[in-house]
């Protein structure tokens, strides 16, 4: 009779959270968990951190963190006729900038683009919380694009083609957004971001 044949699993061992340690995973305040955080990768080596980043990017992989629900309403607009960002944003742009945050610049690329096109032909008040919110959007771009840049030197582009499809599209948005406020008489809600896109060679 033959011998059974051994199968090994590629797959990494994982070992079990300390059930202790899980109840205050589970239980503890946010504000608490990011000082934790923070201070175990603080005073980790490299290496812990690079393993931390990994299992960060795995997870928001699994969420499929960059796509965007064709219901979601970004801005909503008033009886005065000015737009106003909605809370539906403010979880698009926390996703965006966990993206970025975890090296997955053009996952967070793609998202933001879809922002950038929610602004066209929107109308907003110079000094509310619209135009607030625009100015962190543009900021988040210009960071996201950093994110991708570093993703690229890192080797983790494994879709070249679709990293650049990514940033032609956001480069299309944003020269559109640049048109329409100059046709309006505004000033370009993302010109730091536009700037950024037109040095950037990839």
């Amino acid at each position: 009779m033959p011998a059974l044949e051994t199968i090994h699993d590629a797959r990494p061992v994982l070992g079990h959270v300390n059930l202790m340690m899980d109840s205050f995973i589970a239980n503890a305040d946010i504000d608490d968990m990011r000082a934790v955080v923070r201070t175990f990768l603080a005073t980790s080596p490299p290496s812990v951190t690079a393993a931390f980043h990994d299992a960060a990017r795995r997870r928001l992989d699994k969420m499929n963190a960059k796509q965007l629900s064709p219901s979601t309403q970004l801005f909503s607009k008033s009886v005065d006729g000015f737009s106003h960002p909605t809370p539906e944003l403010a979880t698009v742009l926390r996703r965006a900038r966990s993206l970025y945050g975890a090296g997955m610049g053009f996952a967070s690329l793609a998202l933001l683009t879809q922002v950038v096109r929610a602004t066209l032909g929107m109308r907003w008040q110079e000094d509310g919380d619209t135009a607030d919110i625009l100015a962190h959007i543009d900021a988040d771009i210009t960071q996201a694009i950093q994110s991708s840049k570093e993703e690229s030197a890192g080797g983790r582009v494994t879709d070249l083609s679709g990293a650049r499809a990514t940033v032609s599209e956001l480069q299309n948005a944003l020269v559109h957004t640049d048109r329409d406020a100059e046709m309006r008489g505004c000033e370009s809600p993302f010109e730091r971001a536009l700037v950024s896109m037109q040095y950037w060679k990839f």
